[in-house]
């Protein structure tokens, strides 16, 4: 009686798993997943859609809105220096250029600090 009990349950199985997907249309896969499924998988991308909204400054001077990979406030496009007249050009280099500093003279400060008066304060007893 057992043995019947089981091949019945088995055969009502079996014709609910082929009559699930007919009767229902609101999952578009046959297999059935569950929560586990996410801790295996990845979301199969070669990148992934966090941007960042970014002000773009081009060569000429315009500005636009982007999304950017990375968090920064505002990109400038490069200048070609070979399009610029020759006077901007050595502006540009100019600005390039590291600035020399003048040496400054270091002024000697004359001062009575006698090292002796402290040596007390770090000799051991």
């Amino acid at each position: 009686m057992a043995a019947v009990s089981r091949t019945l349950a088995l055969l009502h199985q079996d014709a609910m798993h082929k009559l699930l997907p007919i009767a229902c249309h609101l999952h578009t896969s046959l297999s059935q997943h569950n929560s586990n499924r996410t801790s295996i998988a990845r979301i199969q991308r070669q990148t992934y859609g966090r941007s960042y909204p970014v002000l773009l400054v081009r060569p000429d001077g315009s500005a636009i809105h982007i999304r950017y990979k990375e968090p920064r406030r505002i990109l400038t496009m490069p200048v070609d220096i070979n399009t610029l007249s020759e006077a901007e050009r050595r502006a540009r280099l100019r600005k390039r250029d590291p600035r020399r500093l003048k040496s400054k003279q270091e002024t000697v400060l004359d001062d009575e600090f006698n090292l002796d008066d402290y040596r007390k304060f770090w000799k051991k007893k």
